[in-house]
């Protein structure tokens, strides 16, 4: 019934093309969603929750009016255009007032004009933002203890993830049988089955799955086949970032016969709701985001992870921070939802943040203490250094080494580009048995038609002993990650290594004089690359790791708001993986895989928000994301401070000083989150005052986005009250005002501040004591001192008679008018 449904739906959009070239458009209309209406329609009670309270979709109140907007939609829809030259996909109800159409521009045209329409956006594409860590934070025993043990940390807590579904059959979300998860009535989700197998998704663990693919479908992306037209994981990374955050505890990762080690989610007895709305080939369409978002809103998700960002800015939105999508996770956030997104994988270049809103956690990526890596031991004493998760060839022994090119079957194959190693039929067996095969690691491996696994699945298949991939060129900045493969294996990363190689192979390879090899006298063994390597150095910031300033619009002007927000781990993390996964071409297959991105420091933040989110129920978004920051670490594990991948001047990576363009305040402190002594508190009004505040965003526009007029505003919009200060244009003498509140016993803070010398810093009162429960204001005045053209960094420390140490990061670039 479904597949007739599909081409059902196909039939009608090929209708709608064959009128006029048809697009997904999300519409906004006057009035208010649920979360902000406050009453005024006859027979409609107000249904507004404050700021940061719970909606309530169980409530009669708030079923009728979100009925009546749907209505009004439809109505809408219906008095402007005939049916059948229209589909609706969505109405958006809870956070936003609007609804998903595609329909052709002409008629999109007609909407823009009709009374009621506030704005016509034409969709946009998003993408995926693509185990030890648990140690590495020091979760099992600094913060697990205090909730119970991991077997009750996250207890309770449900995490969203609006991502490409989940592989419901791994043990990282297997129900334990001996502690079985209860019914949690707070959650209202709906659990899809599988069409196939007939099998639901959830097991009590996996406490809600859906899926959201109407846009897709719409713009002709998605194909059934292989997407699947449920909660089913056909890529893998949504598996892999549910079980950073939550995933079960103690669950052996084990490759090709070896095991890693243990894997286990941030907070691993933490509930799973699934909303899937991304895809294998083509990622996923904001309308249907913003529905997964707006649905898991409606069913009582306490923490949203979002490892998902736009390909590019929207076209029709000048602010960065109003569209579609950030004013939906506003909403989220209004509702008491705490979401944490991927920063971005544009780094190591400024302004490459796809995450921009102050009431959004941008997380930012960084390498741990854990690195692969192994060596080639030649017959002439030289030792090259490389990288492959493999055990070794047999100790004491060496072995002939043969090249891809030099045993081809047939000469005519070269078409095939058979030093890649991909297909073991045009290589001759007799020829590479018992021997270690010599690989080209080609342009074919970085777009991913040729994949380490299978030059490891050739190798075996001829019977070699291993094999080795050299890389002979390469562009600047390329990042090479260690493949888990079943034989002894290495590639050979640096090109003046693999050099060295190919000079050693070919002087000791006698040829005749048509260039064919008279007999192979090169020798080689392969170290054992399966154990880690733990680094005092780290963490670091990832190369890839999206940098600021942040910007306020798309022409790219400086925001007056720090951004990313925090750094927690996102370079070779394991993690489940779906056998479906398609995401990573050496991974196809497999139940585990070790890869890098923002997509998976965000999940790391999100089930860290859990625990706190769990010791402090009552806790906003906003009060949790000040205690994650405030607490974080400027310093490595040497007690150095941070240093960040860059760039040298021949594009080879180098490591500079970071600043809190790459990390914001730090990298992630669990164990001191959870008692942050004093937060920077902040809800939906401060947020809007934000808005309000900003230069160059245009107030009839927010109110457009928010059905809120602009009657409050902050002075500067670095006046709002994040854990960090951000001044982009300062001229003179400015000055900033925070709220603090003590959520500790009483304690007396003494308060330093420190800047770069082009801005003198100061800050008042020099101390405060503060009672239980109590806020207090305090000052932040920044002066220029010189004009340098760049930003000068510093920071404002609060340290407590009790132990508490409070942190912000200070950013300024100072200008003489």
């Amino acid at each position: 019934m479904r597949v007739v449904e599909f081409w059902l739906t196909v039939f009608v959009l090929f209708a709608l093309l064959i009128n006029g070239k048809a697009e997904v458009y999300i519409v906004t209309m006057e009035g208010e969603p649920v979360i902000s209406y406050t009453g005024g329609i006859p027979g409609f009670e107000a249904t507004a929750v404050e700021s940061d309270e719970k909606l309530d979709a169980t409530s009669q109140l708030v079923t009728s009016y979100a009925q009546h907007l749907e209505q009004k939609h439809d109505m809408l829809l219906d008095s402007l255009f005939d049916r059948g030259t229209y589909k609706k996909l969505y109405s958006y109800k809870h956070l936003i007032n609007g609804f998903a159409v595609h329909t052709s521009p002409e008629q999109a045209e007609t909407l823009r004009r009709a009374p009621d329409v506030k704005s016509v956006e034409r969709d946009w594409k998003v993408r995926r933002l693509t185990t030890h860590t648990p140690q590495f934070l020091g979760l099992p025993t600094g913060v697990w203890p205090t909730g119970g043990g991991f077997d009750k940390a996250g207890e309770d807590i449900i995490i969203g993830f609006v991502d490409s579904g989940i592989f419901p059959r791994h043990p990282s979300f297997g129900s334990p049988s001996s502690d079985p998860y209860g019914p949690l009535p707070k959650y209202r989700g709906k659990c899809e089955v599988d069409p196939d197998t007939k099998r639901e998704f959830c097991n009590g663990k996996i406490i809600g799955a859906q899926h959201f693919a109407e846009a897709a479908i719409a713009a002709g992306a998605f194909n059934p086949s292989i997407d699947f037209a449920s909660p089913m994981d056909g890529d893998g990374h949504g598996s892999h970032t549910a079980a950073i955050a939550a995933g079960n505890n103690g669950i052996p990762v084990r490759i090709h016969g070896h095991e890693f080690g243990k894997a286990s989610g941030m907070a691993p007895r933490a509930r799973i709701a699934v909303y899937k709305a991304l895809y294998r080939l083509f990622g996923g369409f904001i309308a249907d985001v913003v529905a997964a978002i707006d649905q898991a809103v409606h069913d009582g998700v306490d923490i949203l992870s979002l490892s998902v960002g736009p390909n590019s800015p929207p076209a029709t939105t000048k602010t960065t921070y109003l569209n579609p999508f950030d004013i939906t996770l506003l909403g989220a956030v209004k509702a008491g939802v705490f979401v944490a997104q991927a920063a971005g994988n544009g780094g190591p270049f400024p302004k490459t943040l796809v995450s921009y809103s102050p009431w959004i956690t941008s997380v930012a990526a960084a390498i741990d203490d854990r690195r692969y890596k192994n060596h080639l031991y030649l017959g002439n004493g030289k030792i090259l250094p490389g990288i492959g998760l493999s055990p070794s060839t047999h100790p004491n022994q060496t072995y002939t080494l043969v090249a891809a090119n030099d045993v081809l079957l047939d000469s005519s194959v070269m078409k095939y580009s058979p030093s890649d190693c991909q297909r073991p039929e045009v290589l001759n067996k007799n020829l590479v048995e018992g021997n270690v095969l010599i690989c080209g690691y080609s342009f074919n491996f970085v777009v991913g038609t040729a994949s380490i696994k299978k030059v490891s699945e050739t190798a075996k298949s001829l019977g070699a002993i291993g094999f080795v991939l050299a890389v002979e060129n390469v562009s600047p900045g390329t990042k090479f990650d260690p493949v888990p493969v079943g034989i002894p294996g290495i590639l050979i990363t640096d090109v003046t290594k693999s050099m060295d190689l190919i000079d050693y192979y070919n002087t000791s390879t006698p040829r005749d004089w048509t260039g064919r090899v008279k007999s192979f006298k090169g020798t080689g063994s392969i170290g054992n690359g399966l154990m880690p390597i733990l680094y005092k150095s780290a963490p670091q910031v990832a190369l890839f790791s999206a940098r600021g300033p942040n910007i306020k619009d798309f022409s790219f002007q400086d925001a007056d708001l720090l951004k990313p927000d925090i750094l927690a781990p996102g370079s070779l993390i394991w993690a489940a993986w779906s056998p479906n996964g398609t995401d990573e071409p050496n991974y196809v297959g497999e139940g585990f895989a070790m890869i890098s991105g923002t997509s998976m420091a965000a999940p790391h933040i999100a089930g860290i928000a859990a625990l706190v989110k769990q010791k402090h129920p009552h806790w906003s978004p906003a009060a949790i994301k000040s205690a994650l920051l405030t607490t974080s670490t400027k310093l490595d594990r040497a007690g150095r401070p941070l240093q960040a991948q860059q760039y040298s001047e021949t594009e080879a990576v180098k490591l500079v000083t970071a600043t809190p363009f790459d990390y914001g305040s730090g990298h992630v402190n669990p164990r001191s989150a959870l008692d942050p002594g004093l937060i920077f508190d902040a809800g939906y009004e401060d947020y809007l005052g934000f808005l309000c505040t900003t230069p160059g965003i245009d107030a009839h526009e927010i109110r457009n986005y928010t059905n809120t007029p602009c009657n409050y505003t902050m002075g500067h919009p670095s006046n709002l009250n994040t854990p960090s200060i951000t001044i982009s244009h300062l001229v003179k003498t400015q000055t900033m005002t925070r709220t603090v509140t003590n959520v500790a016993e009483e304690e007396t803070y003494v308060i330093t501040a420190r800047m770069q010398p082009a801005v003198a810093i100061e800050a008042n009162p020099p101390a405060m004591t503060l009672r239980p429960g109590a806020s207090r204001k305090f000052t932040v005045s920044l002066t220029v001192r010189s004009v340098t053209g760049t930003y000068s960094f510093g920071e404002i420390l609060m340290k407590g008679s009790r132990g508490h140490q409070v942190r912000i990061p200070v950013v300024a670039m100072g200008y003489w008018r």
